[in-house]
């Protein structure tokens, strides 16, 4: 018997794929990610632990989504600074116009600690990958402008 755990993870394909979906559309790919050490992100961006990334060909330069990691340029507060996130900390990945993607369950992985008790984060838990679809979520926070409300993402099961 062939053991899942054997097998690459799905996620960075489904990324990519989404990712095409959107481009394809005209939609801006947002992704929501987890922070924690292993991500480099500017810090204070982050909000109870998470952050909203604008990964569209217009707000990054050099994006590369790869099996590891999402890398790119982006500036925020007129300033350019190097992103790398984990593909294993990215909660969702969505149309900011629609909402329309899909959010991922996190699991514990070896090189990637979780948050402590009390701070899991609202896509935790396992269980299949779910689609998110919702006319209301708001628009992530725009990368140099002065906060906002970050997107409420719904499991669908």
């Amino acid at each position: 018997m062939i053991d899942a755990k054997d097998f690459p993870s799905t996620r960075p394909y489904l990324v990519r794929a989404l990712y095409e979906w959107c481009t394809d559309n005209g939609f801006t790919p947002f992704v929501a990610v987890l922070v924690d050490d292993g991500v480099r992100v500017p810090q204070e961006y982050v909000k109870d632990g998470e952050i909203v990334l604008n990964i569209s060909f217009e707000a990054t330069s050099a994006l590369k989504l790869g099996n590891e990691y999402i890398e790119f340029k982006g500036r925020f507060g007129g300033v350019t600074r190097d992103i790398v996130v984990p593909i294993n900390r990215v909660l969702a990945i969505y149309a900011r116009e629609n909402g329309q993607g899909m959010a991922f369950p996190m699991q514990a992985e070896s090189d990637q600690p979780l948050p402590q008790a009390g701070q899991t984060p609202p896509l935790a838990g396992p269980g299949p990958v779910g689609l998110v679809r919702s006319d209301t979520l708001p628009d992530a926070p725009k990368p140099g402008g002065s906060g906002g409300t970050r997107p409420t993402l719904t499991r669908i099961k």
